[in-house]
């Protein structure tokens, strides 16, 4: 019941995101054919000044990223320059341990020595590493900078004239990043759904496979009881007499029946497990108790008379 619970609310939860998933989608398209439309009618009005001062902000888009990867060389240099430091304690800490133990050569100290002196080479290198790639960007950042203020002047009248256009550009770009991160976003808790209803489905696989074991089994120590003896207490339900007269508990169907049951019929089985009504339907596989015949032949109006036989094979 439980697994069922968590396959019911997974596949709420994957039909409900999915929906919102498909909204979001949908609003997605609708801005870009909206700011595409836009910026269309903006630049037949402006002409070719937009074209003209595109490289302007081209160049200004380098070299944002090329002051992104600044900062991040920055902080790779930072980080080995630290670890190198760190290093270089943790060899003067192994030194003084062997000065003070230079009577007896201490296995440890020279140990942590050696590991403290290849640390610090590790870390020597990573720093350089790290500062040249540093010098780098920054060389690459400079540049872009250059080639910024270079177009700025010459293309001063064009940038001016086609501002409108790059700005609205600008507004609709970070609408359409905050639509495609919802989007994003919602995929990503579809797919999270999508595995939890995986787990519960498997879950209930392995239920129903340990259920159909257990039910094998039963029906197996049953059969091979002879005629007449008592079952165990566990097998209470069903008593077989001399008359070859039955009585059914709660016992399930035979094996021959459960091997057509799908997973939506152990589940309803689950969920009405307290009740045997499902099983009055039944004639080959089980028998009903002569109290039972009787009331329904009573229901029949007296209609013949009955007799039930039951047959067993061993």
């Amino acid at each position: 019941q439980e697994e069922l619970e968590h396959l019911n609310q997974a596949n709420e939860e994957i039909n409900r995101v999915e929906l919102q998933l498909d909204e979001a989608r949908t609003a997605y398209r609708r801005i870009l054919s909206e700011s595409a439309r836009k910026l269309n009618a903006q630049g037949s009005q402006l002409g070719n000044c937009i074209e003209k001062a595109r490289p302007y902000y081209e160049a200004r888009r380098l070299a944002k990223e090329a002051q992104q990867e600044t900062q991040k060389a920055a902080l790779r240099y930072e980080r080995a320059v630290s670890m190198h430091n760190a290093a270089r304690e943790m060899v003067f800490v192994a030194e003084q341990g062997v000065m003070a133990d230079k009577n007896r050569l201490d296995p440890t100290w020279q140990e942590m020595l050696n590991h403290a002196t290849c640390k610090v080479n590790e870390a020597e290198e990573e720093r350089s590493r790290s500062e040249r790639e540093h010098q780098r960007v920054t060389q690459l950042c400079q540049q872009a900078e250059a080639k910024v203020q270079a177009l700025q002047k010459s293309l001063k009248r064009v940038i001016v004239k086609s501002k409108p256009y790059f700005e609205l550009k600008a507004q609709f770009n970070q609408i359409l990043e905050e639509h495609k991160a919802k989007v994003t976003a919602l995929e990503r808790l579809v797919s999270q759904a999508k595995t939890r209803y995986s787990v519960a489905l498997r879950n209930l696989e392995e239920i129903s496979e340990q259920i159909h074991a257990r039910r094998l089994q039963r029906l197996i120590v049953r059969r091979a009881s002879p005629v007449g003896a008592e079952t165990s207490p566990r097998h209470s339900g069903t008593e077989v007499g001399v008359t070859g007269g039955t009585h059914l508990g709660t016992e399930c169907p035979p094996a021959d029946t459960l091997s057509v049951l799908s997973l939506q019929t152990i589940a309803s089985d689950l969920q009405k497990f307290d009740s045997v009504e499902h099983l009055l339907g039944l004639s080959d596989a089980t028998s009903l108790n002569s109290d039972e015949l009787e009331e329904r032949e009573q229901r029949r109006g007296g209609q013949g008379h009955f007799k039930h036989h039951r047959s067993i094979s061993l």
